[in-house]
């Protein structure tokens, strides 16, 4: 038998077994994490780093960026992998609570939504399609709520996807939302023409009490602008333009004869590279 210590060199055998079956436990259990909770924490972990490390910070592909467009204002890879990396660092969980934007996540997405009107103040031929869909929700209702410029973003996002229902649908609801009625019904009637014929009368249905809806808002949003605008006047005071301080200070630029709004910062370096 092997496990007769009596045997003669049998004592040696038994002894070598044990310590390489002890040395096959501890590769499992301690080097590879075998029956460690949450499936890392192994010695071989450790050297590989991959051990419960945190999710990366995009902030230093956003730094890198944006050294990169001061250094090259004009270049349309800059400002898109710019705005890609704002994207990832306004997409975390500090940004959006409850539906709703923090005070950390309007600061984020108004970031994007600059980067954003900076690359297009630069007249791309073909702007990137799958950022605008990424823009969608930076300036949709439970981001900065910026109808128009949704409109503008679903403009490019039908372009290049002529046949979406859905994205039509939105570019009608987004176009009623900034009272653009003409462009709102062209919309609508592009995404009722390609449903299919069984849910066209619904969608048609569901579009004009959007449009409805949102002509009732301006007319309401109309009365109380008129009486903010009388009290300010007989106290004396009068507003022009927006009123902002440093970063979020908003400038424009013209380019092809379009307008667009941009951060003074950005205006200012855009402006410094063209003089050199």
């Amino acid at each position: 038998m092997l496990f007769d210590l009596r045997g003669r060199g049998r004592r040696r055998t038994v002894q070598v077994i044990y310590i390489g079956l002890a040395l096959l436990f501890l590769v499992g259990f301690v080097g590879l994490g075998v029956g460690v909770g949450g499936g890392g924490g192994g010695i071989l972990n450790a050297f590989t780093g991959e051990s419960g490390a945190p999710k990366a910070s995009f902030a230093g592909q956003v730094k890198k960026y944006q050294k990169l467009v001061v250094e090259q204002p004009k270049s349309l890879s800059a400002w898109e992998g710019l705005i890609n990396a704002q994207l990832h660092e306004a997409g975390g969980e500090s940004s959006v609570s409850n539906g709703k934007l923090t005070s950390q996540g309007k600061e984020l997405y108004s970031d994007v939504a600059q980067s954003w009107n900076s690359y297009l103040a630069l007249n791309p031929p073909k702007p990137n399609p799958k950022l605008a869909k990424e823009m969608l929700r930076v300036f949709g209702e439970e981001g900065l709520n910026q109808p128009a410029s949704a409109v503008e973003v679903l403009q490019i996002v039908v372009a290049n996807d002529p046949s979406s229902v859905s994205y039509f649908a939105e570019l009608a609801e987004f176009a009623y939302k900034a009272h653009n009625e003409r462009q709102g019904d062209l919309a609508a009637e592009k995404a009722v023409s390609l449903s299919p014929a069984s849910g066209r009368a619904k969608l048609k249905k569901e579009l004009a009490e959007l449009k409805k809806s949102a002509a009732s808002s301006t007319s309401t949003s109309t009365g109380t602008s008129t009486a903010s605008t009388s009290g300010a006047a007989s106290s004396g005071s009068a507003i022009t333009g927006s009123s902002s301080s440093g970063e979020s200070a908003n400038a424009t630029i013209t380019v092809g004869g379009k307008t667009y709004k941009v951060s003074q910062k950005v205006k200012e370096q855009l402006e410094s590279s063209e003089k050199k």
